[in-house]
């Protein structure tokens, strides 16, 4: 079956950082290559002491936190699996590696990014892909079809959670399974985080784009319960991402110095790296079950 009919939300621009991204990639800059040519998102190292602040090694902590999402979501050979927000297919890439007879499908609303991922992947041990173009709010895909879904590092950007979960739980299989990345504010936190207001935040906006970050984990179990899902497990791994923060520094002051909002780029890197050390927000693994 088609998804319901009902108003489209606007659908979102990609986010600021993805322009700089493609142009030193474009350029073929090398610490961007290794660094981030294969995951766009944050590091998770097991031991934080031993981040060394190179290229290959926070591409390497990129790829754990992607494990880690995937296996929240208890991936097994031979499922169908479907990637939302699937940026340069890092996950589907490294699934591609790990298992068997995946079919996968990435989805993102940015069509570079899944020029990317296509020209990037190579199929190995009967594992297949297709790349999507399409909206997390309005998935182009059957009801029932999909054995997992993952969104790793991106929910935060969609206009509504809401309907991402309504459609989540639409595609999932009954008993499929749902793993996502957020960062999660306690609940006490969420009134001092909306009175900052990230969407006016000038250089959150021009930076990160829309950022939307005040689900508590109480939100997310409203969100499972309204849309016939089960919050079964959520890890907090804020501290293992830590070192990611004066990586992205490092980045912006070294590497990105040719960007005319490189001030905005590293104050809103600064503010969120302080809400996630005081205690505002907690970057934290989500998994759901589709109820049977």
């Amino acid at each position: 079956m088609s998804p319901a009919a009902s108003p489209p939300l606007p659908r979102p621009d990609p986010p600021p950082y993805f322009d700089g991204l493609f142009s030193r990639l474009a350029a073929n800059e090398p610490f961007t290559a290794v660094a981030y040519g294969r995951h766009v998102h944050w590091g998770w190292w097991a031991d934080p002491k031993s981040a060394d602040g190179t290229p290959t090694d926070y591409a390497w902590a990129a790829e754990q936190l992607g494990r880690k999402v995937c296996d929240a979501a208890a991936v097994r050979d031979g499922q169908r699996l479907l990637d939302v927000g699937c940026g340069f297919g890092g996950t589907i890439a490294s699934l591609n590696e790990r298992f068997r007879n995946l079919d996968m499908t990435g989805l993102n609303i940015d069509a570079r990014q899944l020029a990317r991922g296509a020209s990037e992947f190579q199929a190995l041990h009967g594992n297949c892909a297709a790349w999507v173009e399409g909206d997390a709010g309005a998935l182009p895909m059957d009801d029932a079809s999909f054995d997992v879904v993952l969104a790793v590092e991106c929910v935060f950007h969609f206009p509504s959670r809401a309907s991402f979960f309504r459609e989540a739980g639409r595609v999932l299989k009954p008993g499929g399974t749902m793993a996502l990345s957020d960062f999660v504010p306690p609940a006490k936190a969420v009134p001092m985080l909306r009175a900052f207001n990230t969407s006016a935040d000038e250089a959150t906006r021009r930076t990160y784009g829309h950022i939307d970050v005040l689900c508590s984990r109480e939100c997310y179990q409203t969100l499972a319960e309204e849309h016939g899902l089960e919050l079964t497990r959520i890890d907090n791994i804020n501290a293992g991402t830590m070192p990611t923060y004066s990586f992205l520094k490092r980045t912006i002051r070294e590497h990105w110095q040719g960007s005319p909002d490189v001030d905005l780029y590293e104050r809103a890197t600064a503010q969120l790296e302080m809400a996630c050390r005081t205690g505002l927000l907690a970057y934290s693994v989500l998994s759901f079950r589709k109820c049977d």
